[in-house]
């Protein structure tokens, strides 16, 4: 196994290559959870990963229930499985909390402050309201809490990982927020051990072949949580060596053959954030350009699991336009599949009218 053998993996796992899965649900679980602030973007990821979806079914997924967006983990946004989300946000939830004290401290958020927070949040959404941002900033702007410097956005993490909020149905095409409780039933808490031990098996099912460090990097858990984890299901895993680092994968793994795939990414795809070593799949000298500098992935094109380019798209005049920036030179057939690839784009997003621009 080489480097290239590990991204081909990579892509298999992932359910990229091969689609497994029929719903949103379904993926989102198998995944553990796919990383969400770029809504977007997000929605594509998953659609990526199941045939002939489209942009209205993941939202609709969304809207019912099925998958929530909501903050774990390292922390940013997510999408989890609605059977997830409980167990999850009591493994992840407290270090995030922790992790925000230093900040809310300096913005003034006492304990005191996040709780009556809390309790206006609860009352404007109560018995099953689903609010926008700029609703729910409102009721807390007459409660005399301040929602300027970015406090809003602690406000509603706060609220996010007690559990108390999610992503709501969408209005328009603004997101709103709802009562977690209200959007799924409270499910048993698996406790933290046996929460550890299916939250690694999700990942290295996954995600594999990754490291401990990439399941830490990912997962957002100290190095001592992730190698417990991964003690707990060692058993069914197998390692290989390779540039003297250690990949953790399924017992049962067989390499896929090569078969030319190229893939439009979307940006903060699994395929490349879910790591923290992104060799396999993109060179030094591509990742300043394809991550910039506070940390911003833009959309990758992936041949054969190593990024060639980046790629943007436009809606013009209901024709969707996607341009690219190649890292290197593409052949005409290369160029053919990128346009087979921006005709599916087309197709999830429900534009007919798809042109590229090389």
């Amino acid at each position: 196994m080489n480097q290239s053998d590990i991204a081909k993996l990579r892509l298999f796992n992932q359910q990229i290559t091969a689609k497994k899965f029929t719903s949103a649900k379904e993926i989102v679980a198998w995944m553990g959870a796919m990383q969400a602030q770029d809504f977007p973007m997000a929605k594509l990821a998953v659609g990526v990963r199941l045939p002939n979806a489209t942009d209205k079914m993941i939202e609709a997924a969304l809207d019912k229930g099925e998958i929530l967006r909501t903050h774990l983990m390292r922390p940013t946004w997510h999408f989890v499985s609605a059977d997830d989300i409980y167990w999850m946000l009591e493994l992840t939830a407290p270090q995030i909390i922790a992790s925000m004290k230093f900040r809310e401290k300096w913005l003034g958020l006492t304990n005191t402050i996040l709780a009556k927070s809390n309790r206006v949040i609860e009352k404007a959404l109560t018995p099953d309201k689903h609010l926008t941002r700029d609703e729910l900033v409102a009721e807390l702007t007459k409660a005399k809490i301040r929602t300027d410097e970015n406090r809003a956005s602690h406000l509603f993490m706060q609220a996010e990982l007690e559990g108390l909020i999610c992503n709501g149905k969408t209005n328009g095409k603004k997101q709103t927020y709802a009562l977690l409780e209200k959007r799924v039933a409270k499910k048993k808490i698996l406790g933290r051990e046996k929460s550890l031990a299916v939250l690694a098996q999700r990942y290295f099912s996954s995600h594999a072949p990754a490291t401990v460090q990439d399941f830490s990097w990912w997962s957002g858990l100290s190095m001592t949580d992730a190698r417990n984890a991964l003690d707990m299901i060692k058993s069914k895993l197998v390692t290989k060596t390779i540039n003297g680092n250690t990949y953790w994968l399924p017992d049962s793994f067989s390499l896929p053959q090569k078969n030319n795939s190229i893939f439009l990414l979307p940006a903060y795809d699994e395929f490349l954030i879910s790591y923290a070593d992104r060799s396999a799949s993109i060179a030094e000298k591509h990742q300043r350009v394809s991550v910039s500098a506070n940390g911003i992935f833009h959309p990758p094109i992936v041949i054969d699991g190593r990024v060639t380019g980046l790629w943007k798209r436009t809606i013009e005049k209901k024709r969707l336009v996607v341009e690219t920036n190649f890292f290197r030179a593409h052949s005409k057939k290369e160029k053919q599949t990128i346009y087979y690839a921006a005709e599916g784009l087309g197709r999830f997003l429900g534009v007919e009218e798809v042109h590229c621009r090389f």
